[in-house]
C-alpha cells in the first residue's frame, strides 16, 4: 500500500499550491520594507548634506587661509632686502662708496624679489602710447611719430597680465603745422 503524499503547500489568496518560499509578502512585510528603505534613504540624504556642508566649510577656510597667507612667498622674498637695509644702517662708519654699493646690491635684491613674484616694470620709452598700460601726463612736440612715448616720468608695474600701476609718460604730440585730415565721404 502506498501512503498518501502529504501536501506541504499552504493555501493562499491565489489558491492552493504556493510554497512558503514563493509566497507574496504580506502587507505588513511590505510596509516594514518600505519604512526600512525610507530610513536608509533619509540616512543617505543626511550624510550627503553633511558632506556637502563640510566641503563648503573647508572651501571657506581654504579661501580665508589663501587671503591671510597669500603673500607669504612675496614676504619671504623681501626679507633679504630688509636685512640688507638694516645692515647698511648698522655700519659704524659708512663711506659714500660703501653706501652706494649697498644701495645697488639692495636694489638688485628688490628687483629679483619683484620678478620672482611676477611683478615686472613697465618702462615704455620709445614705444607707442597704450592707454591700458600708460598714463599720459603731458604732450610735447617731437620729431617722433605722434603718440610715441618720449619720456617715462614714473615706471609702471604689471603683476602677471594685470597693470597695477600705469607708467606716467610724456607723449609726442602731432606737429602744430599739420592740417587736420579731411573727412572721407
Amino acid at each position: 500500500m502506498t501512503q498518501p503524499h502529504e501536501n506541504t503547500a499552504t493555501p493562499t489568496a491565489e489558491g492552493v499550491g504556493a510554497t512558503p518560499d514563493t509566497a507574496e509578502p504580506t502587507l505588513e512585510q511590505r510596509l516594514a520594507d518600505a519604512e526600512a528603505e525610507v530610513a536608509r534613504l533619509k540616512d543617505e540624504a543626511l550624510r550627503a548634506r553633511a558632506e556637502a556642508e563640510n566641503a563648503r566649510r573647508r572651501a571657506v577656510e581654504d579661501v580665508a587661509k589663501a587671503h591671510r597667507f597669500g603673500i607669504e612667498s612675496f614676504a619671504n622674498s623681501l626679507l633679504p632686502v630688509r636685512d640688507s637695509l638694516e645692515a647698511a644702517l648698522a655700519a659704524p662708519t659708512p663711506t659714500v662708496e660703501s653706501l652706494r654699493e649697498g644701495v645697488e646690491i639692495t636694489a638688485r635684491q628688490l628687483t629679483a624679489a619683484l620678478e620672482k613674484n611676477a611683478l615686472v616694470e613697465v618702462h615704455p620709452q620709445g614705444e607707442k602710447f597704450d592707454p591700458h598700460a600708460h598714463q599720459a601726463i603731458s604732450q610735447a612736440p617731437s620729431d617722433q611719430p605722434p603718440g610715441t612715448v618720449l619720456t617715462v616720468v614714473q615706471k609702471g608695474y604689471r603683476l602677471h597680465d594685470r597693470v597695477i600701476r600705469p607708467a606716467m609718460v610724456v607723449v609726442a604730440a602731432a606737429p602744430a603745422d599739420a592740417a587736420p585730415a579731411a573727412p572721407t565721404p
